[in-house]
């Protein structure tokens, strides 16, 4: 089996997505990724139950991806393993009228997680620079002072996007939130065949809606706004992995591999010690315990 490490996916220096390749040979059966993903989640769960008696951190895993490209699986397979909880995941859709009254940032920045705990977001705080660029009509909705026709959105105001983005992953940071973002890179006909499936299969039918169609048909849009925004906010503090999704199970493990090595540089994540006075009387509050029998 070929040997894979996190700094292969993580995004150091400016990239091209179509230079980059969207399925990994890991030279090794389907059956023997799961034995090694599941050894990976059994490994990443000691480490949660690490990190939630540390209380120190808080992780936030950010996920994007196009349609099909795997992140409801990815999310089941990977962290099955977690205390239910220690982990939540936020799927953050279209804004509702309650998060529309409030800034762009405010939905994901009450969504983080708590010191010693996991939050996942599945489709992020990105999506502001994404579908909204891709759809500049929807940034109407969010009556910006000055806004008031698509025109008036112009270039400075994703640049300020970027900037605010940058800002705000990197005061997380700062108060013991670790970032890790993964772009699960999906290939145009991979998507294809993925939403092919969905229509010739009956019970995934309820998967497809036609709207895939018209968003796949922006496909190159929507890969020149995700260069971009990996480009601009890949940070030593919040760094972006692109991760090969042609195969979903390959795309999991190092996923979670990617996780497990990223939290183990954090050596300072240990299980606290009990005070000198409990360490005393250990004994003694033993055999109170055993006297009961």
């Amino acid at each position: 089996m070929k040997n894979i490490k996190p700094e292969q996916f993580r995004v150091d220096s400016e990239i091209s997505l179509a230079q980059t390749p969207t399925f990994l040979d890991i030279e090794t059966s389907e059956k023997k990724k799961e034995k090694i993903l599941q050894k990976t989640r059994e490994k990443l769960s000691k480490l949660q139950d690490t990190l939630y008696a540390h209380n120190r951190y808080g992780v936030l895993i950010c996920l994007q991806g196009m349609d099909t490209a795997g992140k409801d699986s990815l999310i089941r397979e990977v962290f099955k393993e977690f205390n239910a909880r220690g982990v939540v995941v936020h799927s953050f859709k279209t804004p509702n009228s309650t998060e529309l009254e409030h800034d762009y940032l405010w939905r994901h920045y009450i969504a983080l997680p708590e010191k010693g705990k996991f939050a996942v977001f599945n489709r992020t705080h990105y999506e502001n620079v994404l579908v909204t660029r891709v759809h500049p009509e929807y940034i109407l909705n969010e009556n910006i002072p000055g806004i008031e026709t698509v025109e008036d959105i112009t270039s400075e105001f994703w640049e300020n996007r970027f900037e605010s983005i940058n800002a705000f992953e990197k005061h997380i940071a700062s108060n013991g939130i670790i970032v890790l973002k993964f772009y699960l890179h999906l290939s145009k006909e991979e998507q294809r065949q993925r939403l092919l499936r969905r229509l010739e299969t009956e019970k995934h039918n309820w998967k497809f809606s036609p709207g895939d169609l018209k968003e796949r048909a922006l496909w190159n849009d929507y890969q020149n706004c995700y260069e971009e925004a990996i480009n601009r906010t890949s940070k030593s503090h919040a760094p972006w992995y692109i991760v090969p999704a042609d195969n979903k199970e390959t795309a999991r493990y190092i996923v979670a591999k990617t996780i497990l090595e990223e939290l183990q540089k954090y050596t300072d994540i240990k299980e606290p010690e009990l005070n000198d006075e409990i360490k005393e009387n250990i004994n003694s509050y033993k055999k109170i315990l055993q006297i009961e029998k």
